[in-house]
């Protein structure tokens, strides 16, 4: 992986700023810092008001594996063009006949963590997080969780930091969600910046000249063949973007 901010990689993201592109980040651990409770990951606002300068410049959307609402509330005031929840489920394969399969899950669920502390579910509706942070056992929180992942049959899991993600086999991921939101804005490039295994989906479509993934903090598991230092560092990469791109209006309007 080589770092996109050094100076030598300065060509790469010029070429990508100045075509046709797309903008998407993740929200978790991207364009908020990672916290304990993840009711409390807010962006920084200095992250916040780049990131609103940059939805001046371009078409920018937020890919989250949140709740569509939930994401909606948190980027409220920064004029995105669209917010994707549920790691790609929300809004255009979101039905009741997912969200009553979800719904049934959680019995299951609930026998089999329930008596471990420090790990709940989040119910996005479309998908469950069981999150095992707080647990002071987590390698034994996350045996019971893929346990009981196991009991519920044909489904996708998606790991992450301290959390396992179920959802519906047949739900959409976030690299289909990127190409659904690239053709729907008409753009021919785009970058996408995240920093888990749930952004693995996007890095996985491996198109060199049309994609340009982005790693938050680097990794030799990783698809993506660039990476920014970490979550603060996504700051540096907003601020390249608006330069480069008002860079390159300056010079159209000369």
């Amino acid at each position: 992986m080589r770092n996109i901010l050094a100076r030598a990689n300065r060509d790469v993201i010029e070429e990508f700023a100045w075509s046709t592109v797309l903008l998407a980040f993740d929200y978790d651990g991207t364009l908020a810092p990672i916290v304990t409770d993840p009711n409390r990951a807010v962006m920084r606002p200095r992250t916040r008001a780049l990131l609103a300068a940059a939805a001046k410049l371009y078409p920018v959307v937020v890919i989250s594996g949140r709740a569509q609402v939930d994401a909606r509330r948190r980027l409220e005031g920064v004029a995105v063009r669209a917010v994707v929840g549920n790691h790609g489920v929300e809004p255009w394969r979101a039905s009741d006949r997912l969200m009553a399969e979800v719904r049934a899950w959680h019995p299951i669920l609930q026998r089999w963590t329930g008596p471990h502390k420090g790990v709940w579910i989040e119910d996005k509706g479309y998908s469950v997080a069981i999150h095992y942070r707080l647990s002071r056992e987590k390698k034994a929180a996350r045996r019971a969780i893929m346990a009981a992942a196991a009991e519920l049959g044909d489904v996708r899991i998606i790991g992450g930091k301290q959390v396992v993600n179920i959802l519906p086999s047949s739900a959409p991921h976030k690299g289909m969600a990127l190409e659904r939101e690239r053709e729907r804005a008409g753009c021919d490039t785009a970058i996408y910046i995240g920093d888990d295994e749930t952004d693995e989906d996007v890095f996985a479509l491996d198109q060199p000249g049309r994609l340009l993934s982005i790693r938050v903090g680097p990794s030799r598991a990783s698809a993506a063949p660039y990476f920014v230092a970490g979550q603060r560092a996504v700051d540096g990469l907003l601020s390249l973007l608006v330069d480069l791109r008002s860079e390159k209006r300056a010079r159209v309007a000369r």
